[in-house]
């Protein structure tokens, strides 16, 4: 039994989750002898191998800035044949490092084997937005699928959603740092559009976040690349949540010791 959050009523609603599994099940990586001090294999988190058991339709990767996170995220990408910098197998633009060295040492396991989906870049957004424009040059409908308009005529926040809401509709969705466009209110819409569409069997995500928001998704497995393993963890017990709930509490304490002049936050 798992509870969703109601803003708008103030109120907690109970569901009944369907025991549905997710389409690709297992990651596990390949011994590459001799690379083990080569990026990204020197990273913490991948030097005792990769060994991620995908139990539930959402999955987390949460760690601080170069834990591993967008790079593994990539190589799931570049194995399901998206674009490296954005988008799904039919985007065809260059804007960023092609075919990810990790995914070579990485083996999928799915049932069933699934092609649809969307791998979202926020870094990269832009460049995908001004993509979609130059095909709509030649077909103007294709802007039907994004909104009804240029993705560079909505602000940051209205074109992640008018990806979201009109082109999620079945199959496997990477996500990087989603929450870099949208506020807090616009990170609830997000966890409802994921319930509807992973609680229906239609899709599988894998995000990677530092937002606590997004990690608080009820049933949904959280990978830290903090450590020397990839390890499972309940997003209570990550820094992102921890540091978040207690600086909200204790601004004043926080702010005396970063103005301090000893700032030192690691």
């Amino acid at each position: 039994m798992n509870m969703i959050y109601n803003v708008k009523n103030h109120c907690v609603y109970q569901y009944n989750y369907l025991a549905i599994m997710p389409f690709l099940k297992q990651i596990t990586s390949v011994f590459q002898s001799g690379k083990l001090n080569v990026y990204p294999f020197n990273i913490p988190a991948f030097s005792h191998g990769i060994h991620l058991d995908l139990t539930t339709n959402v999955t987390f990767l949460v760690g601080e800035n170069g834990s591993g996170k967008s790079t593994l995220l990539e190589a799931i990408s570049d194995h399901c044949g998206f674009n490296a910098s954005g988008g799904n197998r039919n985007h065809h633009y260059d804007s960023h490092d092609s075919k990810s060295i990790l995914t070579a040492s990485l083996k999928f396991s799915w049932f069933p084997k699934v092609t649809d989906g969307f791998f979202l870049r926020a870094e990269s957004f832009f460049n995908f937005a001004s993509y979609i424009d130059q095909i709509a040059e030649d077909d103007s409908g294709i802007y039907y699928a994004y909104g009804g308009k240029s993705l560079h005529q909505q602000s940051h926040g209205e074109s992640f959603l008018s990806l979201f809401n009109n082109r999620f509709k079945k199959g496997i969705y990477l996500l990087d740092e989603p929450e870099a466009a949208l506020s807090p209110k616009r990170q609830l819409s997000l966890l409802v559009l994921i319930h509807d569409l992973e609680t229906s069997g239609k899709a599988q995500f894998i995000i990677a976040t530092h937002s606590p928001i997004l990690l608080s998704y009820p049933g949904a497995v959280l990978f830290s690349l903090d450590g020397a393993h990839i390890e499972t963890v309940d997003f209570r017990e990550t820094e992102h949540y921890q540091i978040t709930k207690d600086f909200l509490e204790h601004p004043d304490f926080y702010y005396k010791h970063l103005f301090s002049g000893e700032n030192n936050i690691e």
